[in-house]
């Protein structure tokens, strides 16, 4: 990334604890748009706390966050979609017995000039992020239960950016997918890098995040073992990180 260019996020010396124990410990994260950022170690390393205070989901005991360079408050999931900031977890909060239109508006419901829910238009919405986003995909009219595994991710994935998040926060998108789902989901990362969003990916899934970051953020007991650009380390360096906290030549 360009040295003078503006983080689309900073997270600046985030911490938090619970009962006495430090889940974060000063950790500084950023993230450029057109991005993907890995974030990986061991359960309990901090990972997930640290990023779920820029989602909103818990308020950081001290630190700071920046959305484009200005210092921003975020005390809870609402105020994270105020900086367009979507979360897009392994359960994927989608309501099984609807079709995708449903699901991408549920609780955003578009309606008629009489007040009636307008399903023709949010089909119509719905098939045109799809082009965007996923052009295969066919399965407008049946329940999302239906739907494979990659098709799930694309209609979260289509929910996050119609409602023009620009930092996505990804929770192990690949998870229990086939090699197919696996590069369905990988396509449509690439195709968010393109159009210039910024993407934190948590991520158990070494190869995962080689395919797909172009930075690695690498924590351990609650503290930032070192970050990496993915194409100057190895799978071996990045495994080291983890296990042993220990850090490549290359890492900041």
């Amino acid at each position: 990334m360009p040295a003078k260019a503006t983080p689309l996020v900073e997270l600046r010396n985030i911490s938090i604890s619970f009962g006495g124990i430090k889940a974060v410990d000063r950790v500084t994260v950023d993230l450029f748009p057109g991005e993907v950022v890995g974030l990986l170690g061991h359960n309990g390393a901090g990972k997930s706390t640290l990023i779920k205070c820029l989602s909103g989901a818990y308020q950081m005991d001290s630190g700071e966050i920046f959305i484009n360079g200005e210092r921003v408050d975020i005390q809870n999931p609402r105020d994270a979609r105020h900086y367009n900031i979507e979360t897009i977890y392994q359960t994927l909060a989608l309501a099984d017995n609807l079709n995708a239109a449903s699901n991408l508006f549920l609780g955003r419901e578009l309606v008629t000039a009489a007040g009636f829910v307008d399903d023709a238009q949010m089909e119509a919405e719905t098939r045109k992020i799809m082009a965007r986003l996923n052009p295969n995909f066919r399965k407008f009219n049946v329940p999302v239960s239906a739907l494979s595994g990659g098709q799930r991710q694309s209609v979260a994935i289509a929910r996050a950016v119609y409602f023009n998040a620009r930092i996505l926060i990804m929770d192990e998108p690949t998870a229990a997918l086939g090699p197919q789902e696996t590069q369905m989901v990988a396509e449509l990362i690439h195709e968010l890098k393109r159009q210039g969003l910024g993407i934190f990916l948590i991520e158990h899934d070494i190869h995962s995040v080689m395919k797909l970051c172009d930075r690695a953020v690498v924590m351990k007991n609650g503290q930032r073992v070192g970050t990496v650009n993915v194409a100057e380390v190895s799978d071996d360096d990045i495994l080291g990180m983890i296990i042993m906290g220990k850090k490549p030549a290359s890492a900041v």
